[in-house]
């Protein structure tokens, strides 16, 4: 028995369409064909049948335990993120430690947000929130008291501590190295925590059409965590693992990398596991001003941003993971940081043995012009954030006042990197922004906000929805290896799909974000 789609519009993969989908045992068995006896038909009504989303890049194991915590994500002031951590400290007195996240920065100058704000609310135990970008936490004085952070604290290579006038520390730590002075303390969690988790956030994507996703940030017990989600059950998507490689560490990680991959791999052929890739985070953040630029910020001319790396222990770092057959998936934002991230993948080709490798360079935000036609040349997969072309509140705030409209304008060249000839895939960064692709599907086209109430940002680098659409699926399907199952429907290929109620591809590009997900299936089980 099988399942027989029709009477609907079925986009199989750029400008390919069907008029019927027969699907048997999880694959796509028959296009254009007829429904058999015992088939079960599902009457599209003129909706919109299609590959299923996949994720290039987001971090769901953290949105997860987001959720878990303080909920300050949209909060607009101070005063409402720290009535919310109140409102769950009251509700959790026995939580050793409260961590939650993720808090919008913009709404503070700089957004070097004070310790003392959260002070008055919880003072007996450590508080940390997580900024929207991911590479900033705001703590209160328990959690600098327990750390040892004090006026006499040096900042760590590659990461910052704001301060006071007089040196002693505001509240606000950026960059990995930085914030690690901080969770080093914090309890570990537990391997049923992680699951509970994990469990919400495929659950949230199967809701969205998203029926496979990647971690981009793995640490030591998250892989453990994914593996026992699995085991029972609780893992709902396919996940592709980006184990995190820092330079004080990434050494004595080679063999535990190792070690975990073929963990994984030994779950067998059925699992929805993989662990193939390693992340590098070469910058940080543009917002925060790490961002590793190769003109300095207007806001600080003595700065340029963070290189987290240097750059002979990064070529030693990344030519290692090749050569044991790891993907790159490397973390660039500034155009120094992509120069940096170009100039290591084009080593890396030069002193390993050739191999599919399939390196990846994601976010991209300013890239130099020299620089843009050596994606397509060096054979680099950019992996954009579609949701982050258009001109919102960090940018303005944030962004714009420290590197000027000139570059702010240059961020995100995705019809320029089109025209190239060099391969994208889209992911959300979730929870960086929201893991609906639905939200962020029309606005590469439009460039506005996804309900269209801002002016078009560059609008010369507007793309096609349907190109977009392709960068969600097949785009993603290449860069995880997976192209040859998942991404298009074809005959063979698993019956990963989403049925939508409209069809995005011809309705106004700022209605895009109103289309509802009808259903899911995963391995052509409805969800």
């Amino acid at each position: 028995m099988g399942t027989f789609f029709s009477n609907g519009t079925i986009w199989c993969g750029f400008q390919i369409y069907a008029t019927s989908v027969r699907i048997e045992n999880g694959l796509i068995a028959e296009i254009d064909g007829t429904a058999l006896k015992d088939d079960e038909v599902v009457d599209l009504a003129g909706g919109f049948l299609a590959p299923a989303f996949m994720d290039g890049h987001a971090h769901p194991l953290f949105a997860g335990r987001e959720a878990q915590g303080p909920q300050v994500n949209g909060l607009q002031t101070v005063a409402e993120m720290v009535a919310e951590v109140k409102r769950f400290a009251d509700q959790n007195p026995n939580a050793e430690w409260i961590i939650g996240g993720a808090y919008e920065a913009a709404v503070i100058e700089r957004g070097d947000f004070l310790s003392i704000w959260l002070d008055d609310v919880v003072s007996d135990r450590p508080v940390v929130l997580q900024a929207v970008d991911h590479h900033t936490i705001w703590v209160n004085s328990k959690a600098l008291e327990i750390a040892g952070i004090t006026s006499a604290t040096k900042d760590p290579d590659g990461g910052t501590i704001a301060r006071n006038n007089d040196g002693s520390p505001r509240g606000t730590l950026r960059e990995p190295l930085a914030i690690d002075l901080i969770m080093r303390h914090a309890p570990d969690r537990t391997i049923a925590q992680d699951v509970a988790a994990i469990k919400w956030a495929s659950e949230k994507y199967l809701q969205s059409g998203v029926t496979a996703a990647t971690d981009a940030w793995v640490e030591p017990g998250m892989a453990e965590a994914y593996i026992e989600a699995e085991r029972i059950g609780a893992l709902a998507i396919d996940m592709s693992l980006f184990l995190l490689a820092q330079p004080d560490s990434w050494r004595d990680r080679i063999e535990y990398f190792t070690s975990i991959r073929s963990e994984i791999e030994a779950l067998g052929p059925t699992s929805k596991l993989n662990a193939k890739t390693v992340k590098i985070i070469g910058d940080g953040a543009l917002s925060s001003g790490t961002a590793a630029l190769l003109q300095p910020y207007l806001d600080d001319p003595t700065s340029s941003g963070l290189l987290i790396w240097n750059n002979s222990e990064l070529l030693e770092a990344a030519a290692t993971f090749d050569r044991l057959g790891f993907q790159l998936h490397m973390h660039a934002i500034g155009d120094a940081a992509v120069r940096q991230a170009l100039d290591t993948i084009e080593y890396v080709k030069k002193v390993n043995d050739n191999w599919d490798r399939r390196p990846v360079i994601v976010h991209a935000q300013l890239i130099d012009i020299k620089d843009l036609a050596r994606f397509k040349a060096l054979d680099v997969i950019v992996n954009y954030q579609p949701l982050w072309t258009y001109l919102d509140p960090m940018n303005k705030e944030l962004i714009a006042p420290r590197i000027g409209e000139a570059r702010n304008n240059l961020q995100y060249q995705v019809a320029s990197m089109v025209k190239s000839g060099a391969r994208i895939s889209y992911g959300s960064d979730w929870p960086v922004t929201s893991y609906l692709p639905l939200t962020a599907l029309g606005v590469p086209t439009h460039r506005q906000t996804p309900d269209g109430k801002s002016e078009p940002w560059s609008p010369d680098e507007s793309i096609s929805v349907e190109e977009s659409l392709s960068f969600y699926t097949a785009g993603v399907a290449y860069q995880l290896f997976t192209e040859d199952r998942c991404g298009e429907i074809k005959v063979g290929n698993k019956a990963d799909l989403m049925h939508l109620s409209e069809n995005p591809l011809t309705i106004n590009p700022l209605d895009i974000a109103s289309i509802k997900v009808v259903k899911t299936y995963k391995s052509g089980e409805p969800y």
